[in-house]
């Protein structure tokens, strides 16, 4: 089922995102008992990450083929195109193809060290978006960023950047990270302002240890709201203490998000199934 069906209701969607391992040894049983344990609740759908470089691009496709077609949840297979070929690319959308997947999560990637745009034959996820349109009938998603691209020079250039994936084919938007819900919210206000029609998903990432607070603001320049510093300052010692606040300020995040109007979230689980499970059960009810 393609995600633009899905999200084509007034019912809360909330999906969970897995990622593959990261060598190209087989993959770990404990990946796929994650991935199936996730599968297991039941999500309206499920995304696979891509590897930088496209490096675990055969897993990514096969972990999605196994959710959509063993385990019956429809699923979306992360895609980049940064320093790779053309024919490379057309190569992988065939095996997409084949393996009955209608949905790709379109994404540059991170530039290698020393290369630049002007070098690929992909500068951008738009020139993406337009060669997945053009082979053939897939549902195709694209990043949004709240708080601005770290490669954008302003929040402005980076929304007339979104708009141009659309207008190439995307077909809905799936949010990076954030933490304050207000960011959202002004950035939709703007995104909608633009012109910009597709849905829009909230990305939720559930903080369970302190270590990932660090990661989080040097990799994507997250604001971190004081009130979430202080639960880390407080918890963040005590691994089943902070796992517990964690899940629970995401939860609230997610419940004043349904409560304004945003039904389709999406929750970087990072193979969690407790923490999918954690979240589940807290909205059992607000999600009915």
């Amino acid at each position: 089922m393609k995600i633009s069906s899905i999200l084509n209701t007034d019912k809360p969607v909330l999906s969970f995102e897995v990622f593959p391992p990261k060598s190209s040894s087989p993959a770990p049983e404990s990946i796929i008992q994650a991935v199936e344990e996730i599968a297991a609740l039941s999500p309206p759908f499920m995304s696979v990450t891509c590897g930088a470089g496209g490096t675990t691009v055969g897993f990514t496709n096969t972990i999605a083929a196994h959710i959509q077609n063993d385990l019956g949840v429809p699923s979306v297979a992360h895609l980049t195109c940064v320093g790779t070929r053309r024919e490379d690319i057309r190569a992988q959308l065939q095996e997409i193809k084949a393996l009955g997947i209608e949905n790709i999560f379109a994404l540059r990637g991170d530039l290698p060290n020393g290369m630049t745009p002007a070098a690929l034959d992909f500068k951008h996820a738009t020139d993406l978006v337009r060669e997945i349109r053009g082979a053939g009938e897939f549902c195709i998603g694209c990043a949004a960023y709240p708080e601005g691209h770290p490669e954008s020079p302003s929040q402005k250039e980076d929304i007339r950047y979104l708009a141009q994936k659309v207008a190439a084919g995307c077909d809905f938007l799936t949010t990076q990270m954030f933490f304050d819900n207000n960011i959202l919210y002004n950035f939709l206000y703007k995104v909608r302002d633009a012109g910009i029609r597709v849905p829009v998903i909230a990305g939720i990432m559930p903080v369970t240890n302190a270590k990932q607070i660090g990661r989080i603001a040097q990799l994507g320049g997250n604001m971190i709201p004081p009130r979430f510093l202080r639960i880390v300052d407080r918890f963040g010692d005590d691994p089943r203490a902070m796992k517990q606040a964690g899940i629970a300020f995401a939860t609230e995040q997610i419940i004043d998000l349904l409560a304004n109007g945003v039904n389709a979230i999406h929750v970087y689980s990072m193979n969690k199934p407790d923490v999918a499970a954690a979240i589940l059960t807290q909205l059992s009810e607000i999600l009915k």
